[in-house]
């Protein structure tokens, strides 16, 4: 028990408490940006997509199902990827579903939901605003990833003569799938989320998550 006090000790001495925060933030963030997709109805990330398509199926709250698929793939990040693994990991792995629960009620609470495609596209573009800025803040202060983000990187590494960018479309591809055979919604936000979160991430990082960051130290 001292030892893991005393390694807890040493991991916020040298991660530092101020990139815990943004990572934190991050993933609030990130989790209300998976509500307002979902909240649009034309389909969320294929990750995301798939949890919500299985716990539909089974008839289990998302949260809790994607806490179980977390934990499965977390224990392969452990045991090929363990080098991903920090709070960043946890903390998107274990409360990330329940963060996209507790916004998506809210939106549910206070607005009907879209039906017509003039109203639904708007709030996907904002959820891939608000992802793109949940995904910025998470990612660049290095705190450890997903679970699956660590999945096409892991194959990437043991199967280098396909490049990252393909192990991750295959991820992507996979978990689009098995939410369509799940009964799913894989639709015009699927695509934008898999193909369009990008440039909006990378605007983020430039223009506001790494001037939070100088040289590696913080800099708020």
């Amino acid at each position: 028990m001292k030892k893991c006090k005393n390694w807890i000790a040493s991991y916020l001495r040298t991660v530092g408490a101020k990139r815990l925060i943004v990572m934190v933030f991050g993933n609030i963030f990130l989790g209300m940006g998976v509500s307002i997709f979902k909240f649009a109805g034309l389909g969320n990330d294929p990750f995301s997509g798939m949890a919500m398509g299985l716990a539909d199926l089974a008839g289990v709250q998302y949260a809790n199902l994607l806490l179980v698929i977390n934990l499965f793939i977390f224990v392969l990040e452990l045991v090929f990827g363990r080098k991903f693994i920090g709070a960043g990991t946890l903390v998107n792995a274990f409360l990330l579903g329940y963060i996209t629960t507790f916004f998506y009620g809210i939106w549910t609470h206070f607005f009907p939901l879209p039906e017509e495609l003039w109203v639904q596209i708007p709030i996907m573009l904002a959820g891939t605003v608000v992802t793109g800025f949940g995904v910025s803040m998470y990612q660049t202060p290095n705190v450890g990833i997903s679970p699956y983000d660590s999945m096409s990187i892991i194959l990437s590494e043991r199967i280098p003569k396909i490049g990252y960018f393909w192990h991750r479309i295959f991820t992507d591809a996979v978990c689009a799938l098995i939410c369509y055979l799940a009964g799913g919604i894989v639709g015009l936000g699927t695509l934008v989320s898999a193909f369009g979160l990008g440039p909006v991430i990378h605007f983020f990082d430039v223009h506001f998550t790494r001037k939070l960051f100088r040289n590696g130290e913080d800099i708020l």
